[in-house]
C-alpha cells in the first residue's frame, strides 16, 4: 500500500488514495472501536444496495488503524455546487433526493439512533434541567427504524462522471427517526455559514417527505446537544443556544 497521496486530512483521520483503493487512516489514539464500528457500520449499509464504496479489509499501518475501501472516482456535490452556482437548486434537489431513498432503507443491525442520543445527551456539561428537558422530548418522538447517516451533508456525497451519486462516511450511522437526520443536516449547514442552504434544504426536505417543518423543528435541539459533545469551541456558544426546549415549543 502507498501512502503518497492524501485526498484529505481531518482532525483525527488522514485519507489517501492507493489506485482504486481508499484508505482512511487514524491517528495512533483513535479508539479501535469507533475504527471497528465504522467499518461494520459500512459493511452492513452496503447490503442495503446502496452506492456506498465497499469495505476491502481493515488493517494496521505503521501503527495505525486503517479502513481500506473502493476509491469512487468522481466530485463532492459540495465542490459541484462551488463550481456551478447556476445548478445550486438542481444540486440541492439531487441531494435531497438521494437523502429521501437512503432513508426507505432499513437496516437491522445498526445502533438506534435513540440510544446514541440519549448517551450523548448524558455526556453534555448542560445543567440537569435542561439534560432532563431534552430526554423527556428524545423519549416522546416516534419510533422508526429508518437508515440514518449523521453527517449528511454535500461534502459527503460523491457524483461519478456517469452521474451515479455515492453516500461516504458511514461512521455515525444509526436506524431511526429521518427527521433526525434531517435536522442534523439542517445543523450542519448553519454550522458551515450556510444559513440560506440551510433554509432552502430544509423546505425542499419537508415537501418531498411531506413532513411538517415543526416537526423537524423538534429535533433541533435534541440533535445541537449531541453535536455540543464533540463541537469545537467556536460552536458551543451557538449550540447552546439551540439546546433551549423551551425556545422551540
Amino acid at each position: 500500500m502507498k501512502l503518497d497521496r492524501i485526498i484529505a486530512v481531518r482532525n483525527t483521520k488522514t485519507v489517501y488514495r492507493d489506485g482504486d483503493r481508499c484508505l482512511k487512516v487514524f491517528n495512533e489514539d483513535y479508539s479501535k472501536a469507533d475504527v471497528l464500528n465504522e467499518a461494520l457500520n459500512q459493511a452492513r449499509v452496503e447490503e442495503t444496495g446502496l452506492n456506498i464504496p465497499k469495505v476491502l479489509e481493515v488493517t494496521v499501518l505503521e501503527g495505525k488503524w486503517t479502513i481500506v475501501s473502493e476509491f469512487i472516482k468522481g466530485k463532492t456535490l459540495d465542490r459541484l455546487m462551488k463550481e456551478n452556482p447556476d445548478k445550486k437548486e438542481e444540486y440541492m434537489q439531487l441531494f435531497v433526493d438521494i437523502q429521501i431513498d437512503m432513508h426507505s432503507k432499513t437496516c437491522p443491525g445498526l445502533n438506534k439512533l435513540k440510544d446514541k442520543m440519549n448517551r450523548k445527551i448524558s455526556e453534555t456539561d448542560l445543567s440537569a434541567t435542561v439534560r432532563y428537558d431534552l430526554h423527556t422530548r428524545l423519549e416522546s418522538m416516534p419510533k422508526h427504524n429508518k437508515l440514518c447517516h449523521g453527517d449528511f451533508n454535500p461534502s459527503n456525497i460523491i457524483i461519478t462522471d456517469d452521474g451515479a451519486p455515492y453516500i461516504l462516511d458511514w461512521a455515525h450511522a444509526t436506524q431511526g427517526n429521518a427527521s433526525a437526520d434531517a435536522a442534523r443536516t439542517y445543523l450542519l449547514f448553519w454550522l458551515d455559514g450556510n444559513i440560506s442552504g440551510a433554509e432552502r434544504y430544509l423546505d425542499l426536505f419537508c415537501e418531498k417527505s411531506n413532513t411538517a417543518k415543526q416537526y423537524v423543528q423538534k429535533w433541533m435541539p435534541i440533535v445541537a446537544a449531541s453535536q455540543l459533545v464533540k463541537g469545537n469551541e467556536a460552536e458551543r456558544e451557538f449550540l447552546n443556544s439551540w439546546t433551549n426546549v423551551v425556545d422551540y415549543d
